[in-house]
């Protein structure tokens, strides 16, 4: 039986471990070691990891946690489920998680940091420069693409607002919507900030070893490109908080309430997949706010059941 059960070891889940291992709590984490950054060429905005690949980020977390004690797995985590067989005064939450490999364990509380997982569009290329030249966050890589010449792909709503946005890197923008129409308003306002663009199908993307070159599109026409930075779907990598009962919202996003908390007792999750603001840095803060809420859940709870003991010595 462990004080904490983690599925998920990002940036969230190691610092939750971090702060709970460094508490002397017994922590289980399990992780997939398919992270939403394995492309990343660095972690960028992460004070003190500036530079950083997210192999080399993750490898020195694990080191920190095993130095406080914190067993690590590697594993997928299939079921999760409330066990109240197991459940007492001395530990009324007791979860169990079932591992691919059919292995359970047992923990008195249990936090999700599974994070997201971005939908890459379709387009041939465009997957083999996915992290070197083809992002999806800015404020992650746009620094590193600064007065390049920068394509907005996406649906024409949310390309426009990314093309917009880009103008802080770059004056050279260009947003694509492949094939779909960009509406009256929305053409005036790119005219208006000197950004281009084309509504024409993107056939494929021309590339030298991940560095994005050419966009080809459907008529024959060529747009010259340093970098594409792009407008998609995600998706939560973990449904198991909802068989539990947490509250989902857009994109199967969890709702969270105060300190991580997911309103159903003994449940936290942190990181990318409650929606919050989708940092690196910012999924690590959620794992110690995390643990903090955890830890302080543990002690009330070994608190009430020594000075209940005390009380029954003495009479």
């Amino acid at each position: 039986m462990y004080d904490v059960l983690i599925v998920g070891g990002g940036p969230a889940g190691l610092n939750a471990a971090l702060v709970l291992g460094r508490a002397l709590r017994s922590v289980l984490i399990v992780d997939s070691g398919d992270p939403r950054n394995a492309r990343a060429q660095h972690v960028n905005g992460y004070l003190g990891a500036e530079g950083r690949t997210p192999r080399e980020l993750r490898a020195a977390g694990g080191r920190q946690i095993d130095a406080v004690g914190v067993r690590s797995m590697d594993g997928m985590v299939i079921e999760a489920s409330c066990d109240p067989g197991r459940q007492s005064e001395a530990t009324p939450t007791v979860f169990r998680v079932r591992l691919e490999d059919g292995s359970a364990h047992f923990g008195r509380k249990l936090l999700f940091a599974s994070g997201i997982r971005d939908h890459v569009p379709e387009i041939p290329g465009l997957k083999d420069c996915y992290g070197v030249s083809v992002h999806h966050c800015p404020y992650c890589d746009g620094y590193e693409h600064r007065n390049s010449r920068l394509v907005a792909f996406g649906a024409p709503g949310p390309a426009v607002r990314l093309g917009l946005m880009l103008t802080q890197w770059s004056s050279c923008v260009v947003v694509a919507t492949n094939g779909e129409r960009i509406e009256p308003d929305d053409r005036e306002r790119l005219t208006k900030n000197g950004v281009e663009w084309s509504e024409e199908r993107v056939v494929r993307i021309e590339h030298e070893d991940g560095k994005l070159r050419t966009l080809i599109l459907a008529p024959g026409t060529r747009i010259e490109v340093d970098a594409l930075f792009f407008s998609a779907s995600s998706a939560a990598c973990c449904n198991l908080p909802a068989t539990l009962g947490c509250q989902t919202k857009e994109k199967g996003r969890t709702e969270t309430t105060d300190r991580q908390g997911t309103g159903v007792p003994g449940v936290f999750l942190a990181g990318d997949a409650d929606g919050d603001v989708e940092f690196a840095i910012v999924a690590a803060a959620e794992g110690a706010v995390a643990a903090m809420a955890i830890n302080k859940e543990l002690l009330q709870e070994d608190l009430r059941f020594r000075e209940h003991s005390h009380q029954g010595d003495k009479s």
